[in-house]
């Protein structure tokens, strides 16, 4: 299954301006996002640790 994940307009403004309402609102989205869920899990497990550091995302792990 394809993700849009990898080119999601709203993951980019977050890269571009993380503090900012649209930045912070995806941000907290993925918590609990099921296309976010499939797209990370889908990922390697190196892939993942830099999706992790980047977003300070921590569920999933283990997975």
């Amino acid at each position: 299954m394809a993700h849009n994940c990898e080119n999601c307009k709203f993951r980019a403004h977050h890269d571009q301006k993380p503090k900012s309402a649209l930045g912070r609102f995806w941000r907290w989205h993925i918590n609990f996002c099921p296309g976010w869920k499939a797209y990370f899990t889908s990922l390697t497990e190196e892939q993942k640790a830099v999706l992790r550091e980047k977003y300070a995302f921590t569920k999933y792990q283990g997975r």
